[in-house]
């Protein structure tokens, strides 16, 4: 069993940044596909990106270049840093964990979720 963490959420202007942290128990870290995926209020929940345990990483097109996901197997901990953020960012943000190797853009094929934090861009 793993449990999520994630921090960092708040608000800020359109064109900030934000860094979000997602913290994990468990000492198999760097076995687990790391995906972030975000909700706003009325839709569906939705991928932003993914980072594989080889650190390659990939992200929904209206987040390229903008944001950057990473990993810190060491201290059990993804990261989405998340610059030039827009309006139409705002969100609930949840990171979740695969155990399969290989990548997903599907939430449902997530094993475990954090508890979401929410992020608001606002002028």
């Amino acid at each position: 069993q793993v449990q999520l963490v994630e921090s960092g959420g708040g608000t800020v202007q359109p064109g900030g940044s934000l860094t979000l942290s997602c913290t994990a128990s468990g000492p198999t870290f760097s076995r687990y596909v790391m995906g972030w995926f975000r909700q706003a209020p009325g839709k569906e929940r939705e991928f932003v990106g993914l980072i594989s345990r080889a650190e390659n990483t990939y992200y929904t097109d209206s987040v390229k270049g903008r944001f950057t996901i990473s990993r810190d197997n060491g201290k059990s901990a993804a990261y989405l840093s998340m610059n030039s953020l827009k309006l139409e960012d705002t969100a609930v943000y949840y990171c979740a964990a695969r155990r399969d190797v290989s990548i997903s853009r599907q939430p449902d094929l997530y094993d475990y979720w954090g508890q979401g934090t929410q992020v608001t861009v606002s002028s």
